[in-house]
Order: structure tokens, then C-alpha cells, then sequence
């Protein structure tokens, strides 16, 4: 394993740590915007510039990794909409239960994703630019009727904080060692496989109850556009500029462009 993909899992780990106490501590709503903030992505990025064989596959990976927000987009809405229907008397099974359909849904809308930008691989710009515009729509859309967003009330656990940041880096690490692979459109997707976001629901369900994870999904689904829009300028301005700074570029256009504005709305709201 290279040097670029085990950097990019140690940084991806801790970030996804913090990412769960922003949310015990700002409560769902900002909380939830805070921890969707284009952070794993950096590194991702960045072994993907270093792992990849040519810039074309470098930007596939990019482009690909907008699709991948949207199916996690997906992934995040199942856990507003179903846990209300689960008939589990017990919290634990009811969680265990939302647990294996979320990641059901998102592994059978990533692995359509695949199919399908296999079959239009050379039109990768408009399909990520399409992609990140619906995202912000859908993103809006879920925060103008998101439920309350209360703070937490008790701490999450260490445990669940180190096994959240070791499920995050070996996500990112993965999708880093397949963009070396010369599978970039599967390291794209897999980049952005929610292992930040499917810990942050089971953590933050157990540690705070159901009302704060539910109130998060909107704010991170709105939050995760940034990601995608991340991942866009950095497909140009990495090979154009270098690492640090394209990478800077993309952070700044992407906290700009989403966070800001999506910060301040949600306060306002």
C-alpha cells in the first residue's frame, strides 16, 4: 500500500471523528452542515493525482465522485424517511434494521451509477456538472422541510469515535488504491461510500436519540453539494495549478459557493 493512500485514510479517520462531535456540540442542523464539509475529499484528491496513471483518469475520478454524492444524498434521505415506518419495538433492532436497508440502497445505486457512466464515460464533464446541480436542488429542497434539529445531550462514546474514523480511512484509502488500479469512475464513487455519514446516524442515534440524526439529514444533504463542488474544480485546477494550491482553489470555491450561503440560510431559517 502507497504512502498516498495510507495519508489519505490517517486524515480521512480523523476528520470523520470531528465531524461527529460538531454535531453533538452545534446540534443537528449546523452540526449537520459542519460535518458534511469537503474535508475526506482532500485527501482523496490528492492520492487520486498521485495514484492515477494519466490526468484523464484523475478527472474521471473527480467527475465521478458528484454521481457518488447524489446516491449518498440518497443514502441520507432514507434515514428521515424510514425509521418512522420501522414497526421494531426495540431501538437497537429498529437501528440495526435502518442500518442494513441505508446501506442496501446505496450500494444498488452506486453500483447502477457505475453501469451507467461506463456508457458515457467521454461526456464525464456534463454528467458531474448535472450531477452537483441536482444535488444543490435536492439538498434545498430537503432543508425547507427538515424536522426540528435539537443538540445533543450526552457525548458520544470513544469508541464509536475511533470506529467511525477507522471505518472513514479505509474508505477513502480503498478508493485511493482503486484510482491506482486504473478503475477511476469505482474510486470516484467509492471515495464518497458513507462511512462518515451511516456512523454519524448510528452514533448520534445512539448517543443522543433520534430526533438529532433526523434533523442532521437535511443540513448534510445540503452541506454534501460542497463536496461535489469540490470535486469539480478540482478535476481542473489540481493539473492546472499544483496539489496545494489546486486543492486550496477547490476547497475555497467549494466553502464559498455552498457552506457560506448554506450557512447563513439555515440561521436565518
Amino acid at each position: 500500500m502507497t504512502i498516498a493512500t495510507l495519508s489519505a485514510a490517517l486524515f480521512a479517520g480523523m476528520v470523520a471523528i470531528a465531524a461527529t462531535v460538531a454535531i453533538e456540540r452545534f446540534g443537528g442542523k449546523i452540526g449537520g452542515l459542519l460535518g458534511s464539509l469537503p474535508t475526506t475529499i482532500i485527501p482523496a484528491s490528492v492520492g487520486f493525482w498521485y495514484s492515477t496513471n494519466s490526468i484523464a483518469e484523475f478527472k474521471d475520478s473527480l467527475f465521478a465522485v458528484p454521481v457518488g454524492m447524489g446516491v449518498t444524498a440518497i443514502f441520507l434521505f432514507s434515514w428521515r424517511v424510514i425509521p418512522g415506518r420501522l414497526k421494531a419495538n426495540n431501538v437497537s433492532i429498529k437501528l440495526l434494521y435502518m442500518t442494513g436497508i441505508s446501506i442496501s440502497i446505496w450500494a444498488v445505486c452506486a453500483i447502477g451509477m457505475v453501469l451507467a457512466m461506463r456508457q458515457v464515460q467521454q461526456e464525464m464533464f456534463f454528467v458531474a456538472l448535472s450531477s452537483t446541480i441536482v444535488l444543490i436542488t435536492f439538498g434545498v429542497w430537503a432543508c425547507s422541510n427538515n424536522p426540528p434539529a435539537p443538540k445533543g445531550q450526552q457525548r458520544v462514546s470513544l469508541w464509536i469515535l475511533l470506529s467511525r474514523g477507522v471505518l472513514a480511512g479505509s474508505a477513502i484509502g480503498a478508493s485511493v488504491w482503486m484510482a491506482g488500479l486504473g478503475i477511476p469512475l469505482l474510486a470516484g464513487i467509492s471515495s464518497v461510500f458513507p462511512a462518515i455519514f451511516i456512523t454519524t446516524m448510528v452514533s448520534v442515534w445512539i448517543s443522543q436519540g433520534e430526533a438529532v440524526q433526523a434533523g442532521a439529514v437535511g443540513p448534510m444533504m445540503l452541506g454534501s453539494s460542497s463536496v461535489a463542488v469540490y470535486a469539480f474544480v478540482a478535476a481542473f485546477a489540481i493539473p492546472q495549478f499544483s496539489v496545494v494550491l489546486g486543492a486550496t482553489i477547490a476547497w475555497l470555491s467549494a466553502i464559498s459557493l455552498i457552506s457560506i450561503p448554506a450557512w447563513l440560510w439555515l440561521r436565518e431559517r
